[in-house]
């Protein structure tokens, strides 16, 4: 394809890629190993979205990949951030939930099992292990910034960090602590907000914006995420001062990503701006598509348990939701741009971004 030399930089170095194009580690089974390698192959940077794996899941997956793949993948981890277990919170959203369960035909629940920190924590840290055995070469976390002994322990074995900073101060954090690029997620950006030192609303700044505060105020490479679809979006962001792009939307949809059929679909056929912020699935602030679910919550989404003990109490709606292949209670993460979206393979799309950059920078 000829390599454009603008888009080889301290980036594409860094991560031994040869596009500065990111695939976002979407949690929740969307990153297939057939996505994330067929990302790598293509010349960027294929993502496990591991948030809700469990470390045996991950070291499946990753040496699944291992066979595929040759080039260069890495890793996203949620970091656990201390939570509230708030029993009437939690009694007031079961008892919403059984009325959605009655409609779905799903048994009702009384007694309901939630996550406790202690043991969020120690997944996160076996998770953290088997990073460092299996040899990843990238390591990105969401929600925030892992402890100093995590991120001393991982430079030891060379791994490359990148943290998701939402605002300035979220990016300066980030290259404090020590990682090595910082991801600025615009509000623009698909499923969850990456968050954790500025409230919701503080963080919600839109990617153009963000982009050159942050260029001006870091000395680490910034990779701009948040409803870039096509080689216009790689270009502004380069143009703005970061180095590359991280994309989730545009990947989702894609034949090999493992989104249910039906979220493709409902993203494949959105008509205008129809992506909303909600809290109802899962406790935390995400952009979806709107639907019944979305729509119902409205009124309850500030008395809501938090993550991850909301996302608990929605799991069997989601997944019989899926099932069904009803789109109204499943969560359809989804950014601003949507109505971009095709169908087509990873190799074709990042192609189509190369060429369309190539050409504009000719222009």
């Amino acid at each position: 394809m000829g390599s454009l030399t603008m888009l080889t930089n301290v980036l594409t170095k860094l991560l031994n890629i040869e596009y500065p194009i990111i695939q976002a580690p979407m949690a929740g089974g969307v990153t297939t190993s057939k996505l994330v390698a067929s990302v790598s192959n293509a010349g960027g940077l294929g993502m496990i979205g591991a948030g809700y794996m469990t470390p045996t899941q991950m070291r499946e997956q990753i040496r699944e990949l291992k066979q595929l793949t040759s080039n260069s993948f890495g890793i996203n981890l949620f970091v656990p951030n201390e939570f509230e277990v708030n029993e009437d919170e939690i009694r007031s959203s079961n008892q919403i939930m059984n009325s959605f369960r009655d409609e779905l035909d799903l048994p009702r629940k009384e007694n309901i099992e939630v996550p406790n920190f202690n043991s969020v924590y120690e997944t996160f840290m076996e998770q953290i292990q088997v990073v460092i055995e299996e040899r990843i070469p990238i390591c990105t976390f969401t929600f925030g910034i892992p402890s100093a002994d995590v991120i001393e322990e991982l430079k030891k074995h060379n791994i490359i960090l990148m943290g998701t900073a939402t605002t300035l101060r979220e990016a300066v954090a980030n290259e404090k602590a020590g990682m090595d690029i910082v991801v600025v997620q615009g509000s623009e950006a698909g499923g969850h907000r990456g968050n954790f030192i500025d409230k919701d609303q503080e963080s919600l700044v839109g990617l153009m914006s963000l982009i050159p505060q942050v260029v001006d105020n870091i000395g680490v490479p910034v990779v701009a995420a948040g409803g870039i679809m096509d080689g216009r979006g790689l270009m502004a962001s380069i143009c703005l001062g970061a180095k590359g792009v991280q994309m989730g939307t545009a990947f989702l949809t894609c034949i090999e990503s493992g989104a249910h059929q039906v979220h493709k679909e409902a993203i494949l056929n959105v008509e205008g701006d129809t992506t909303v912020l909600t809290r109802a699935f899962s406790g935390k602030w995400a952009r979806g598509i709107k639907n019944s679910f979305i729509s119902e919550m409205q009124a309850h989404q500030n008395n809501l348990p938090s993550f991850p003990v909301q996302n608990t109490l929605t799991q069997d709606i989601r997944k019989k939701s899926g099932e069904q292949h009803n789109a109204e209670f499943m969560s359809l993460w989804s950014g601003q741009s949507a109505a971009l979206a095709k169908s087509q393979s990873v190799e074709t799309l990042i192609q189509n971004i190369i060429e369309e950059a190539k050409r504009l920078k000719n222009n």
